[in-house]
């Protein structure tokens, strides 16, 4: 399918088969596109100008962490009513602006564990919701991470989701093996090495039981990631595996293509070019970034305060006058603008990075 049919055919969010689409041609063309966390308006901006710039598709997924901090920490969240509301805000928000970047967004949620399956079970209402009144959902897609759970209880209750998610034409994400480390309050640090790398067996099980439901998920299969940033030689990541699950499916479904399945890259900080080039080749079409853009927010703002420092001490007087006034430097628009920056620049480090600027 042309490039013009599948990633012009609507700006702002897309949903449904437009998705799939876009991973379909993501895979066939060897690129995948970052999926970029983001907790604000500010960091939803950065990354969608960074997009636009590259002439790049983009995802953009809240955290349930994070929706709790786009709501403000200051809304109760005993039962996640923080991460539903900021969640749904961040969607609408993002829903008014992307199509002023002119770039297809895939409005996504990150890792929804068991004890978080509340949070999901709100944002499952806001889309049928909004279905009901626009024949879409609100998000284009969500991320059910019961990966802790044994192989048969996660693809049950995963399939339970699906089911719900389908009849709008959903996309669903999963995971079947762990990512170690810890992010977001999830922390798997303490689980066995054995069970960060996923066999191709459990993978296929998960497309037996999703596929009768609808053709719209993706797996996020483990082989060794671990969240965060780690140093070169402390994980042993074996890309490689993922090509033993597509290898594995389409022997089993007899199938032409050589990746029938859509493959997630979790836990990529620290990774080589090589560990994601091999992950891409074998059908990877979404990569999650979000310690590296935390940490290039930090760069501007901390550059700029650290610069600027003589002028941030008062309202008025700095260096060039006791009586001189500082507005122009404390303004929020100008500090924060300078974190949007630097976070723009690694956003469009990795669209570069993964082959998905210029795609459009």
């Amino acid at each position: 399918m042309p490039a013009s049919d599948v990633l012009k055919r609507k700006t702002g969010v897309i949903v449904g088969d437009d998705v799939r689409n876009l991973f379909r041609y993501a895979q066939e063309h060897k690129f995948a596109i970052p999926a970029i966390n983001v907790t604000s308006s500010s960091t939803v901006n950065a990354a969608l100008e960074a997009a636009r710039d590259a002439n790049s598709p983009i995802i953009l997924q809240t955290s349930q962490g994070g929706a709790a901090y786009f709501a403000g920490k200051g809304v109760a969240n005993g039962n996640q009513e923080a991460s539903i509301a900021g969640a749904i805000a961040a969607a609408h928000f993002i829903r008014s602006i992307a199509p002023a970047y002119g770039i297809p967004v895939i409005l996504h949620t990150d890792h929804c564990a068991k004890k978080l399956l509340p949070w999901l079970d709100g944002l499952l209402d806001a889309d049928e919701a909004y279905f009901k009144e626009h024949g879409e959902p609100l998000f284009s897609s969500h991320m059910i991470d019961l990966s802790e759970e044994p192989h048969d209880a996660n693809i049950a209750t995963t399939k339970k989701y699906f089911e719900r998610a389908a009849k709008m034409n959903q996309w669903l994400e999963m995971e079947i093996g762990i990512t170690g480390g810890e992010e977001d309050g999830v922390d798997n640090s303490h689980v066995h090495v054995s069970r960060l790398y996923t066999q191709p067996e459990d993978v296929f099980a998960v497309y037996e039981a999703l596929a009768p439901v609808s053709p719209n998920f993706s797996i996020a299969a483990a082989f060794g990631n671990v969240h965060g940033v780690y140093k070169p030689g402390n994980v042993k990541l074996q890309p490689e595996l993922l090509g033993d699950h597509q290898k594995y499916a389409k022997e089993k479904l007899n199938s032409k293509l050589d990746t029938p399945l859509f493959l997630v890259f979790h836990g990529g900080s620290g990774s080589s070019k090589e560990e994601f080039e091999t992950g891409i080749r074998h059908g990877v079409v979404k990569v999650n970034i979000d310690t590296d853009t935390q940490y290039a927010y930090l760069i501007g703002i901390r550059d700029y305060v650290l610069n600027k420092k003589d002028y941030l001490m008062s309202q008025v007087g700095n260096p060039e006058g006791d009586d001189k006034p500082n507005k122009k430097y404390f303004d929020p628009r100008v500090w924060v603008r300078e974190g949007e920056k630097t976070m723009k620049a690694r956003v469009t480090e990795a669209l570069e990075f993964f082959n998905t600027a210029g795609q459009l």
